[in-house]
């Protein structure tokens, strides 16, 4: 038996007056995965437990089959993991963005505009890095090169206890309004607001502004935890399985959950993705044994982070054709039985750009075991309504491996 969880990150949504009250799943063109659904499976799943913030370190694990209130320590800690960072049980790891601010004046009066400085590049990003490892870097603190806009933080023997905000929630808003809160966070204010003064002119920058682009001009440092402690991924369900992701975070879960971690050329974890690429590695980890394949891909949510419907809809038609078609259609070349779990980690609004708590909609599909055809059942919002709910992404994982878990049936 064969696992494929395949995860568009950020694609649950709500209705958009602009698309005639239909959410992007409604209105997307979806025939592959509403294939599966119509003799499948359909339903909502709550991935956020209540009292943990809707970021995706909490809904990966928990449709990993992680309860995030017992795993999760912080999201830059498992994001450190992939990168390769050995941390200390003293050590704390700090999710570091390097962003746009946009603005005039005073550091506190700047707008934050762009979480991802226009998703720059790693090489880019690397020489802003290293710039600011020359000016802060000491025996106690570090900073470490991640991928795109994405890098961590490591400070030896440090605390937890601090207020930092995500950027992506507090976009078009003025810095000062969300600047590190709790006591002894005054060092992380400091770098965060001399940092922009050593990157706005920075050559990398100088040269994105005169090709048009966002300048990665400051630091923002969020997302604080210790060391990750999950369990085993194969005690827990007796597969042995890999992650294939662009991103960061995903790879630490894996690895830290003792799965394998691939990485694909020209994954970026946008619109642009490597779509094909990571289909052909999701084959590849199959045919060379694996039982189990979990596929993220971050395009929709950052469409949702940047405003663009448009390219949501587009991103989600792409994973439709260019990822789940052909591995599913490898799968049953093969002659494999196979499941298929289809579902976001979180719902990011176009109308907040930022995540939510809300349910999300989600498709199972068993080829041993095929439902009487039903094309009322798809894979979105209102269809999902009509179907079985879960009250936590591990619940869900544990009926999608086999491990029995209440449900209940929805309206």
């Amino acid at each position: 038996m064969k696992y494929l969880v395949l995860v568009p990150d950020g694609a649950g949504d709500e209705k958009i007056e602009k698309l005639g009250g239909k959410t992007p799943l409604e209105a997307a063109r979806l025939p592959f995965i509403d294939s599966l659904a119509a003799r499948g499976e359909v339903g909502m799943v709550k991935t956020i437990p209540e009292g943990v913030a809707p970021g995706s370190d909490a809904a990966n694990l928990s449709v990993m089959g992680y309860d995030p209130s017992v795993y999760l320590t912080g999201r830059s800690p498992l994001e450190a993991a992939s990168i390769g960072i050995e941390m200390s049980d003293t050590d704390v790891a700090f999710r570091t963005n390097i962003i746009t601010l946009a603005g005039d004046g005073a550091y506190e009066d700047l707008i934050i505009k762009d979480h991802s400085s226009g998703d720059i590049t790693t090489e880019e990003a690397d020489e802003l890095i290293k710039a600011v490892n020359e000016a802060f870097a000491n025996e106690k603190l570090h900073f470490y090169t991640g991928t795109s806009y994405r890098h961590c933080l490591i400070v030896h023997d440090g605390e937890t206890g601090f207020q930092l905000t995500p950027p992506h929630d507090v976009l078009e808003q003025r810095v000062g309004d969300h600047l590190p809160k709790g006591k002894g966070s005054e060092f992380i204010t400091d770098m965060m607001r001399r940092s922009y003064d050593i990157l706005k002119d920075h050559p990398v920058n100088k040269k994105r502004i005169e090709r048009g682009l966002n300048p990665a001009n400051s630091l923002w440092i969020w997302g604080q935890g210790k060391k990750p402690q999950l369990s085993s991924f194969y005690d827990k369900y007796r597969i042995r399985g890999t992650a294939i992701s662009a991103v960061d975070l995903i790879k630490g879960i894996a690895i830290c959950a003792g799965l394998n971690s691939v990485d694909v050329e020209g994954a970026t974890g946008t619109l642009h993705t490597n779509f094909k690429g990571k289909a052909d590695a999701a084959i590849r980890e199959f045919r060379n044994g694996m039982d189990f394949v979990y596929v993220h891909l971050e395009g929709p949510d950052e469409c949702s982070h940047q405003g663009d419907l448009e390219g949501k809809i587009q991103c989600l038609e792409d994973i439709d054709q260019k990822v789940l078609k052909p591995i599913v259609e490898a799968l049953r070349e093969d002659g494999e039985d196979f499941r298929v779990l289809e579902v976001p980690d979180h719902r990011t609004p176009l109308a907040i750009r930022t995540h939510s708590a809300t349910p999300v909609p989600f498709v199972i599909y068993d080829s041993r075991k095929e439902q009487p055809l039903d094309e009322s059942r798809q894979f979105n919002e209102k269809s999902g309504q009509t179907g079985i709910t879960f009250d936590s992404g591990f619940a869900l994982a544990d009926h999608f491996f086999g491990r029995p878990n209440p449900i209940s049936e929805g309206n």
